[in-house]
């Protein structure tokens, strides 16, 4: 009987052409010293240089590499999830292919995982090779962000070096850009035995980064969404009929006040429909039947959904 597979690696990448190959090799090299069984699973995100031509020549020289090739790019959330599906390790560990990840460190993480009976272990790149300014510094604030929404107390949410059990990622679905909140992601489906391990992090050696600024704006805006998944994710009407309640009560408030004043306390007094209590009483009363619309629409979306594939693959090795 052939031996279990013990890891995964899942190595998402774009026009990463001349890091795969010294990437392969200074991972043969790392796991030539430990007693693992192990494939590498690239996953081309769409690449335009080339790439997937080294991929697929890595292939067919040592059958412990797979390949994956996105039709387009499609990011890397997606890439991940396609990773994640493939992966038959019993750990799986995400690196990045841009060699700024360093492989020596996939040991002790499993180790770390493993001695610790932790479900997963993220990656802390304490000290980084990038811009203070444009890189580190907006860094720093998004992970406070994320610590004080989540309450997942880890220094470095992105991290692209993490070690997870095979029942993590099996479990969650990395959509849309969370793959920032994969930590978040796990807690939110029961695996909450979270650790971190501080990691090496190096410099890049070809070709420029793949993200901008704005990565971090998107980064905020996915932060707010996946609190408001984690919260009212399962049941949107708690949210929706909350607050639809209470604007449709303060519309009746005012709706009862301006009856009564009108009846019996100013009965000259001008048209209720010509004082402003009348336009925040409308106001009130619009906003509370679209808020509980949105909560109904919520109920029955989550009832009819069906998982769809959100990317397309050109290409496979993995024979």
């Amino acid at each position: 009987m052939d031996k279990a597979l013990d890891i995964s690696l899942v190595i998402p990448l774009l026009n990463e052409k001349e890091s795969l190959i010294p990437l392969y090799h200074w991972i043969l090299e790392v796991f030539e010293k430990e007693n693992y069984t192990y494939e590498l699973i690239f996953i081309d995100d769409g690449s335009i240089d080339g790439s997937w031509d080294v991929i697929s020549e890595l292939y067919s020289k040592d059958k412990r590499v797979k390949g994956i090739r996105f039709i387009k790019n499609f990011g890397k959330s997606q890439a991940l999830h396609a990773g994640f599906e493939f992966a038959k390790g019993d750990f799986i560990v995400t690196l990045d292919a841009d060699l700024q990840d360093s492989p020596e460190e996939i040991p002790k993480l499993i180790e770390t995982l493993k001695n610790n009976d932790f479900d997963m272990v993220s990656g802390w790149k304490k000290k980084r090779y990038d811009s203070f300014l444009f890189k580190n510094l907006p860094s720093k604030l998004f992970n406070w962000a994320a610590r004080r929404a989540s309450g997942i107390q880890l220094h470095d949410f992105n991290c692209g070096l993490k070690a997870y059990r095979k029942a993590v990622i099996k479990n969650i679905d990395v959509y849309g850009e969370m793959h920032r909140y994969i930590p978040v992601l796990a807690a939110h489906e029961g695996f909450k035995n979270i650790g971190e391990q501080i990691v090496k992090h190096q410099a890049r050696k070809f070709g420029k980064t793949k993200f901008g600024a704005d990565r971090f704006f998107k980064g905020f805006l996915d932060l707010i969404t996946l609190w408001f998944i984690n919260h009212f994710g399962k049941r949107p009407m708690h949210f929706f009929g909350l607050w639809g309640s209470l604007m449709l009560l303060f519309g009746l408030v005012f709706i009862f006040y301006l009856g009564i004043d009108k009846l019996y306390l100013n009965v000259n007094a001008r048209l209720i429909s010509e004082r402003p209590e009348f336009f925040l009483a409308l106001t009130f009363m619009i906003l509370g039947s679209q808020f509980f619309i949105a909560g109904f629409l919520g109920e029955i979306f989550l009832r009819t959904k069906k998982s769809n594939k959100r990317y397309i693959v050109r290409n496979q090795v993995n024979k």
